[in-house]
């Protein structure tokens, strides 16, 4: 398992169920059953998916009478957006000059 909490929230986000998943709480708590039902897989599946993404302080349980809502715990993104930002400086700085020496190229052109 993940030995830092960015790891733990990258582990968790890699998979594309456990993302939906993610996406549908973002929407409102929900239970497992719920959260099971667009999905081709059994209860205890979803379980498991979910156990991952409470591990890395993704989600919380909660727990009203019999019923016990999953909740969108989205402070660990945080930090996956904070890293993401050198990367999107990176890209945004590489654009600019891509945009630079496609212009110096057209005017090339024209002069030609």
């Amino acid at each position: 398992m993940a030995s830092d909490p960015l790891s733990a929230t990258l582990f968790a986000v890699a998979d594309p169920t456990r993302r939906g998943l993610l996406a549908r709480l973002a929407r409102g708590d929900s239970t497992v059953g719920e959260l099971a039902e667009p999905y081709d897989m059994s209860v205890a599946a979803i379980s498991k998916h979910l156990k991952v993404l409470e591990n890395a302080g993704l989600i919380s349980r909660g727990r009203e009478a019999q019923w016990r809502p999953c909740h969108l715990e989205a402070e660990p993104l945080k930090a996956v957006a904070a890293w993401l930002t050198d990367f999107k400086e990176f890209w945004e700085r590489n654009l600019d000059s891509l945009g630079d020496y496609l212009d110096a190229v057209q005017q090339n052109e024209r002069s030609e």
